[in-house]
């Protein structure tokens, strides 16, 4: 018989004895792959030149054999006999009464409710942080100047609420400091005014008029419009007049309008005709 390798094709001539003895597992010396020898198994060689040998276990059958001549029964399983056989009671005899008069029964004290331990405690245990100071100052720090950089960027806003511009202003005058200037031309009011030719000149107007600051806080002088118009309201001639061409005190433009403070005001301006008749004055 002979077989053959799947690896490397080699094939080997074998005995049945060799065949049984490995139960068809074959060892192949060429190159040392495990192979099931039945798979190949031949009883003669091809014809050559042959590279693979004709698979023959995988299309055997097997053969059913029909009538056995013995078949062995199964030998019965025996139990080791007691060694005291258990006394038999006989059926007219009635169970025994048992009588439960005499049994005491002593009562129970509850137990008291166990006091619940707290779970330890190790902050003894934990070493204080040499850092944790300095840190905590440092945090303190940065927080103080995160809310100073905030309030210096919403200084006007601060200064003009009621709340804020109060403690704004009791602490500058605590500290001897003055608070910036805002400026709020809604809360400038004109008390009186009044236009009038310019003594000593010709084709000139003098108008005067004093203003005064409403708000709470101090704020600077602003900026003039003055507006002449005719009877049907036409505008004839404007002017914006900046704090220094109509106020030569440069303490009071440094100080500003302080809050209730009034001021007066003298504009001198050419004359537009007799068409002009009416004047206003606008903050900007």
């Amino acid at each position: 018989m002979y077989t053959q390798c799947p690896e490397c094709l080699s094939i080997f001539a074998l005995n049945a004895a060799t065949l049984g003895q490995s139960r068809g597992e074959l060892l192949c010396a060429s190159c040392g792959t495990r192979f099931n020898a039945l798979d190949t198994l031949a009883e003669n060689l091809p014809d050559e030149p042959f590279t693979r040998l004709e698979s023959h276990a995988a299309a055997a059958s097997p053969v059913m054999l029909e009538e056995p001549i013995y078949h062995p029964q199964p030998a019965p399983v025996a139990f080791p006999a007691p060694d005291d056989p258990l006394p038999t009671v006989p059926s007219h005899t009635s169970p025994p009464h048992e009588d439960f008069s005499q049994l005491v029964f002593t009562p129970r004290p509850a137990k008291a409710a166990r006091h619940r331990r707290k779970p330890p405690s190790y902050r003894h245990l934990r070493r204080p942080s040499p850092h944790r100071g300095w840190w905590t100052a440092a945090c303190v720090i940065l927080s103080l100047l995160l809310a100073g950089q905030v309030a210096w960027a919403e200084r006007d806003f601060l200064i003009t609420q009621p709340t804020t511009g109060r403690w704004l202003r009791a602490g500058c005058a605590a500290l001897h400091c003055t608070l910036p200037l805002v400026a709020a031309p809604g809360r400038l009011q004109v008390v009186d005014s009044n236009v009038q030719g310019y003594p000593g000149a010709a084709h000139a107007l003098l108008i005067s008029a004093r203003i005064r600051n409403t708000a709470a806080f101090a704020q600077p002088y602003p900026m003039l419009a003055v507006t002449l118009s005719d009877a049907d309201g036409k505008r004839l001639a404007m002017r914006r007049l900046r704090p220094l061409e109509y106020q030569d005190d440069a303490q009071a433009l440094r100080r500003g309008l302080g809050p209730g403070e009034s001021s007066v005001l003298m504009l001198e301006v050419a004359d537009p005709g007799d068409r002009a008749v009416e004047f206003e004055l606008a903050f900007e």
